[in-house]
This record gives C-alpha cells, structure tokens and sequence, in this order.
C-alpha cells in the first residue's frame, strides 16, 4: 500500500504538469480562434467584389497559415490527452487490484475477528499470559488490531470513491478527445477548401504581372521614403547631441577662464565626431525612455486594436510573382475599415508627413527607439507633441478600389537598424 500511496502521488504531480501544459495548449487554441473569426470578418467585408485580388489573397493564405497552426494545437492537445486517459485507465485498473487485495485482507480480519468476537474470549486471552508484560502486550495487540481493522475499512471506502472519481474523468476525457478529433475533422475539411480556393486565386493573380510590377515599384519607393526621413531623424538627433556637447564645452571653457585655469579640452578629451553610421547621443530622460521600451520586448500593445498580419518582416517570396522577391522593413496589419492606429508606447512624434502614394505617416521617438506608423489618414498627432501608450495617432487608410483594403504598415526601428515588430509585440 505504501508503494500505491507513493505512485499516486508521484501520477497527480505529473498529471497537475500536463494539466499546465494543457492549459497553454487551450489558450494559444483560443488566441488562433479569435484571429481565424477576423480573417473571416475581412474576407467576408470582401465579398461584395467579386474580383479576385492580392488583398483577399493575402488574407486567405493569412487564414489557412492559422487553420493549420489550429489543427496542428488540436493534435497536441488530443496527444496529452491520450496520455491521460492511458494513464488514468492504468491507474483505475491498478487501484481495482489493491482494492480487491484490501477486500480479501479485510475479509479474513473478520472471519478472526468472528471466532474471538466475545469480550470473554479477549479477556481469556489476556489472562491466559504468563507474565505481566506478556498481557500487556496482548491488551495492546487487540487495541492496534481493532484500530487497523478500522483504517482499513476507511481506506477500502477512499480506494473505492477515488476509483469512481478517476473513471468519471476518464469518460470526460474520452468525452473531450472525440469532440476534439470531430473538431480536427471539420477544421480539415475548411483548410482543404481554402487551399483550393486559394489555388484559384494564384491561377488568375498570376495573369496581372505587369500590374503587380508597378504596385511593387510604388511601394519600393514607399519604403525608400520612409528609410530617408527616418535617417534624416537620426541624423538630426546627432547633430543636436553634437550641439549640446560644443555648448558643454563652452562653458566648461568659460568657467576654467574665469577661475584662472586653463581650458578644459585636456588631451585626452575626443570629439563627438565619430566616422561611420552616426549614432543618438540621448539625454537622461531619453535613455530611460529608450530603456524602459527596451524592457517591454513582446508585450507592447498592438498598433491597431485589431488585425492580423498579412505581410512580415524582412526578404520572402512575392505571393504572386514568380522569382520575384520583397523587401518589408517591418509588418502589414490587415483590419476593417474605419479601424485607427495607436501609439506602441509612450514617447515624442518626430515626423509627421505625406508619403508619395501612400497617405500620411507618424514617426514616433521612444529613446534611441523608433516606431513608425503609415498608410493614415485624418493623422491627429503632430511634430514635438509628447504621445501615451495606445494613444490614437490616426486613423488607417481604406483603398475601396481594392476590396476595402485597410492595411496599417508598422515598423520598429532602433537608431538606423531596422527591427521585425514580431518580436516586440505581445503575442
């Protein structure tokens, strides 16, 4: 019994982890579910154009990318399910052995205990001893007996509602691994469906090359634009920085003249000129600005309330054109018209301007920090105006000739370097 008492306890450990990694598996479920209704929602905001364009077409691959992520919880979440079941199914037929070995020993307690049941008969027993000691002994033999037969009463009783208790859960279980493999099949049939649809899609996109061509070129230029004024800033808090170190100078130089000493430039003194990419010399108050966004790494809020992402960072495949690849210098967030763009994280707007071809766009400072946000209209921040985290700055964009397109293109920088936003927003 010690041995089935210490597996137990060893089996609930190991059963209270998987509940944990259950937990997760449920809500990173859910999470998919809840991105999966808004593709929906903006494929079915697509539907009164029948065209097929490389907005539905980004959003559908966005939709069948999460259908097979949400397939592939499922099958996670039916594995660890299996294996309570194995191990509950193990643990029931186990504790049906102890308990049937309990029964037996119990039985044969009370078959004694019929034979000596009359105090006269405990009494002879006692007596009978050849010593005081000896009686003793016997008087507390007869008190333990009793006290053991009782225990094991007890425990027959707590094995046997334990037992009822684990084959309950193991119907649930079993009960939940069914819905969950009709789910898996449903999610199957959807994602077989969008797959072919999607094929479709790729069929008759492909026969608008050159126009794909001239859209890509536009937002070639689009990024261009967006890199140079977002250089010219750096380049800007450079020269600043330069300027408060010559009037640091200065009035170190002034006061060493006026006390009688020399001029502070000592030899090892170096200039704030440095050769290569310039770099933010920050002041106090902007370095833990910088810092404190630094510390929030995935789990900024999302620029939007919501959306999903249709294009990510960096170099990939054109989803249309062959051989033809994309440069993206942060994410595109798909979401419905009339939607608006929010600030990431408290800071300072540094830019606020027209994009040729691309609406207005927001260039917000967090430190050596920078969030960039385009593709907006009806902008509502401007230069040098301090901004709070979610803060509306604008709202996004609707291209009606394109299916409603609503695509808010978001971008981190830190100084000039270019950062994926996927690592910084929360998840």
């Amino acid at each position: 019994m010690r041995f089935f008492v210490l597996l137990f306890a060893l089996l609930l450990i190991g059963s209270l982890a998987n509940g944990q990694s259950l937990d997760e598996l449920r809500k990173k479920k859910q999470k998919t579910n809840d991105q999966i209704k808004q593709t929906t929602k903006l494929l079915e905001a697509t539907k009164k154009n029948q065209a097929k364009t490389l907005n539905k077409f980004k959003i559908l691959s966005k939709q069948i990318e999460l259908r097979t992520n949400l397939i592939n919880g499922i099958n996670s979440e039916v594995t660890v399910l299996s294996g309570f079941i194995d191990q509950n199914a193990w643990l029931v037929a186990s504790m049906n052995n102890d308990l049937e070995e309990l029964k037996k020993e119990y039985a044969q307690m009370i078959l004694f205990a019929q034979k000596n049941q009359t105090s006269y008969d405990k009494l002879v027993f006692i007596l009978s001893a050849n010593s005081f000691n000896q009686a003793y002994k016997r008087f507390m033999y007869l008190k333990h007996y009793t006290e053991y037969r009782k225990r094991q009463a007890e425990l027959i009783e707590w094995i046997r509602d334990l037992i009822q208790a684990k084959v309950s859960r193991l119907q649930l279980q079993k009960a939940e691994k069914e819905v969950l493999m009709e789910s898996k099949k449903q999610e199957n049939q959807k994602l077989s469906k969008e797959k072919q649809q999607q094929g479709q899609y790729l069929t008759s996109l492909q026969k608008k090359q050159k126009e794909f061509e001239r859209k890509l070129k536009e937002q070639q230029q689009i990024e261009a634009q967006l890199s140079r004024e977002i250089q010219r800033i750096i380049e800007e808090e450079v020269r600043k920085a330069r300027e408060r170190e010559k009037e640091r100078e200065r009035r170190e130089a002034a006061a060493a003249k006026a006390s009688g000493k020399t001029s502070g430039k000592a030899s090892g003194k170096t200039s704030s000129k440095t050769s290569g990419t310039p770099r933010i010399e920050m002041t106090p108050e902007e370095k833990l600005a910088s810092d404190k966004f630094e510390q929030n790494r995935r789990r900024l809020p999302w620029p939007v309330e919501r959306g999903v992402i249709t294009d990510h960072f960096g170099v990939h495949e054109h989803p249309v054109l062959k051989n033809i690849q994309v440069k993206n210098n942060g994410v595109d967030i798909s979401t419905n018209p009339g939607m608006r763009a929010r600030a990431v994280f408290a800071g300072e707007v540094s830019r606020v301007f027209m994009v040729t071809g691309g609406n207005m766009a927001v260039i917000i400072r967090h430190g050596k920090y920078l969030t960039v946000y385009s593709n907006l209209v009806n902008v509502q921040v401007k230069q040098g105006e301090k901004v709070t985290t979610k803060q509306t700055i604008g709202t996004i964009g609707t291209d009606e000739d394109e299916d409603s397109k609503t695509v808010l293109k978001f971008q981190i920088w830190r100084e000039n370097e270019k950062m994926d936003p996927e690592d910084w927003i929360a998840r």
